[in-house]
């Protein structure tokens, strides 16, 4: 038997290896604070939720998994991936384990390869290797847990020791999860964020339905840009209400500029008629960021961005199975100037947070580390996506922390929908932190009171003041 390999002292640099166990230990063992997340909170709201089979938990719902088998040629279909069109996919979810196991060789090195790993050995006690000939003992093993009452997600998630952990919730859910949970007595503590995507891109699949929804929502057709507004004020209310500290939105490219009423409304009548340019689409959309910024400093809910993703890049794969597939792609992204109108309107205002997300590391030292080392308003998120790794993390500590300092970051989110990923994704954030911090100390530039505030800033304290978690 071939055991899974997870030393005690992994990640770290043999010259400051003392140091940074000491830091690590200082820290392995706090609550997780997980303020940015896709976790489906359907997963609290009933008790007795199960997980299902581990094809149901690890692979099917898991575009981090399925792409890299993707790469290699195999199809979606063959890996239980619903198709957009009802057609028929794998239903044998022991055959896709099997095809799991046959290429898990294909993880090796990468950060979804330690998730897993972690996730294997540490929630499920599994100490031998995933392969082809150990699969189904292996499914058999995770899948015997999944149906004890100990493996609950409420259960687990007392036993990650998650303090706080918030979904990402569109502008018309009726956050009817949410409210189960509350109402339960559960202490668990699972809080919403705005996320208006859906209605405030203008090219978004579907927009008009979404507008549509909106109104039903707030009891009011959506007929104008006024009332449009008018929606979305209201619907942040209401998040308010059910706990929301944030709201995430997502674009192409972090441009701002804004337009006056009379033309914001023309664009939004063009919309209406299925009229709407890519331009009135571009324009708009940064339009809205500068509204949901003067949102944000008269409801003090902290506004995150993530940009830099091209979406949907395989028009073929899209097409068959929807979106969020593993074909979402960065590009090149400038901040300076796009974000200037908005930087330049509220970056100085007390009652604004701006928490910024880059899919392109190289805006890392030239943009974005001065732009928060400068604006009280703006704080920059952790390495997102395809950076959420152990060099991802190393780079960020080397582009970031000596311009803009660990205070003008937001710690750690793990932005994940895979829940039981989460305890490794905070690991792997833990130990590159300790790593970096102990390189500081035994280079001298701090001393050891220094590093152990920042280890644990950085694991814990960073992330619930920048999300204002009480």
């Amino acid at each position: 038997m071939s055991a899974i390999y997870l030393p005690e002292d992994r990640y770290f640099n043999p010259a400051c290896k003392e140091v940074a166990l000491h830091l690590y230990g200082q820290v392995k063992h706090l609550p997780l604070v997980c303020p940015h997340g896709h976790v489906d909170p359907r997963l609290f709201s009933d008790p007795n939720y199960q997980f299902g089979t581990p094809t149901e938990l690890f692979i099917i719902p898991d575009h981090y998994i399925f792409r890299m088998l993707y790469a290699q040629g195999i199809a979606l279909e063959d890996l239980g991936v619903p198709r957009a069109d009802g057609g028929p996919v794998e239903q044998d979810h022991r055959k896709i384990w099997q095809i799991f196991a046959d290429n898990f060789y294909l993880f090796r090195g990468t950060p979804t390869g330690s998730w897993l790993n972690y996730s294997f050995y540490n929630v499920f006690a599994v100490q031998e290797k995933l392969t082809g000939d150990s699969a189904q003992a292996i499914y058999d093993q995770i899948a015997d847990q999944l149906a004890r009452p100990s493996f609950r997600p409420r259960a687990l998630f007392d036993q990650f020791n998650v303090e706080v952990l918030t979904t990402t919730d569109a502008a018309t859910d009726s956050l009817e999860h949410h409210r189960a949970i509350q109402e339960s007595g559960w202490s668990g503590r699972i809080l919403p964020t705005f996320r208006p995507d859906a209605v405030v891109n203008l090219d978004a699949p579907g927009w008009r339905q979404n507008l549509q929804a909106l109104g039903e929502r707030v009891g009011k057709a959506i007929t104008s840009y006024k009332t449009f507004i008018e929606a979305l004020e209201n619907r942040r209310a209401f998040f308010r209400s059910m706990g929301a500290t944030a709201t995430d939105h997502a674009a192409l490219t972090p441009y701002t500029t804004e337009l006056n009423d009379q033309e914001a409304e023309t664009i939004f009548q063009r919309a209406l008629r299925g009229e709407a340019s890519p331009d009135d689409a571009a324009r708009f959309t940064g339009h809205m960021l500068m509204q949901m910024a003067r949102m944000s400093v008269e409801d003090g809910l902290v506004m995150q961005l993530h940009v830099g993703s091209f979406r949907n890049h395989n028009s073929q794969m899209f097409e068959r199975f929807g979106v969020d597939k593993g074909a979402d792609i960065p590009v090149q992204t400038e901040y300076t100037r796009n974000l200037l109108p908005l930087l330049n309107r509220y970056g100085t205002d007390p009652r604004f947070s701006l928490i910024l997300f880059t899919l392109d590391e190289t805006s890392y030292g030239r943009e974005l580390a001065p732009l928060a080392g400068h604006y009280p308003a703006v704080r920059l998120g952790p390495p997102w996506w395809f950076y959420d790794s152990l060099n991802g993390m190393a780079y960020f500590f080397d582009k970031v922390m000596e311009t803009a300092g660990i205070y003008n970051t937001a710690g750690f989110n793990d932005d994940t929908r895979a829940f039981m990923s989460i305890p490794a994704r905070h690991d792997v954030w833990r130990r590159a932190a300790a790593n970096w911090v102990a390189s500081l100390q035994v280079r001298g530039m701090i001393d050891m009171d220094d590093a152990e505030a920042m280890i644990h800033d950085l694991a814990y304290g960073l992330a619930k003041k920048a999300y204002k978690f009480a």
